[in-house]
């Protein structure tokens, strides 16, 4: 596998967090200047599959930015189960709360792939907030989005319908990590049936058969990992 350029993971991680292009624009043409005093604080780790980056209840040195391949993100619970929360892609930070709280992590991070992820540690954290422009905004937008969605999901858990739990699990998905597809009207993201389970805290098999109706109905298309939604049809209701 290529090593990635510093810069370019950077970059990479810093690009989705800009609302617009003006915003955008700020934040990446403020990197040249910090350059110099910002390289040499942040780090490139090369991962081999299995290797763990983040361990359940130890306070994280670093957040991170996966930079290429994949990475796991899952909890263990007391009795021993494993939960799969989530498939990290390019550009996914993760281990934010944590590390920026100064607390235990609550889940734990490993390579599901041979990845590359940028850690960014208390000086590069403190560097960026204070002289980056735009950085603390962005980033505090985005911790903000997630946490709002993790209200919302708590509050589906307990109120809402299977359906209605499942669609705004994708919605959350949809805004993290969607991309346009190559059809017209489509919306596609890497995800898998497990993934959904745990976020919309149903069961793997009222996920495939929620998704396979929704396939047939034409609201979307299913792939391994990955689904496409047709954006025309996102807003009308959606049933199992």
């Amino acid at each position: 596998m290529a090593r990635t350029d510093l810069l370019i993971a950077l970059q990479r991680c810093l690009h989705p967090l800009a609302r617009d292009t003006a915003e955008r624009e700020c934040l990446l043409g403020g990197l040249p200047a910090l350059w110099p005093r910002l390289a040499p604080q942040l780090r490139l780790q090369v991962l081999r599959p299995g290797a763990l980056l983040l361990a359940q209840g130890v306070p994280p040195q670093a957040f991170y930015a996966v930079a290429s391949g994949e990475i796991e993100a899952r909890f263990t619970a007391a009795d021993g189960t494993v939960s799969v929360i989530e498939r990290l892609r390019p550009p996914s930070l993760f281990g934010l709360a944590a590390f920026a709280a100064g607390q235990p992590s609550s889940y734990e991070a490993l390579a599901a792939t041979p990845a590359e992820v940028l850690a960014i540690g208390q000086p590069a954290y403190a560097l960026m907030m204070d002289e980056l422009a735009g950085f603390a905004r962005c980033l505090l937008r985005e911790f903000a989005g997630r946490f709002d969605g993790t209200l919302r999901l708590l509050a589906a858990s307990r109120h809402a319908s299977a359906a209605e739990r499942l669609h705004l699990a994708l919605q959350q998905l949809a805004a993290q990590r969607g991309s346009p597809d190559e059809a017209p009207g489509w919306r596609r993201l890497p995800c898998t049936q497990a993934e959904l389970a745990v976020l919309a805290h149903v069961s793997r098999q009222t996920v495939n058969e929620w998704l396979q109706q929704q396939a047939r109905d034409g609201r979307l298309r299913l792939g391994y990992r990955w689904l496409s939604i047709n954006e025309p049809l996102w807003s009308e209701p959606w049933t199992v």
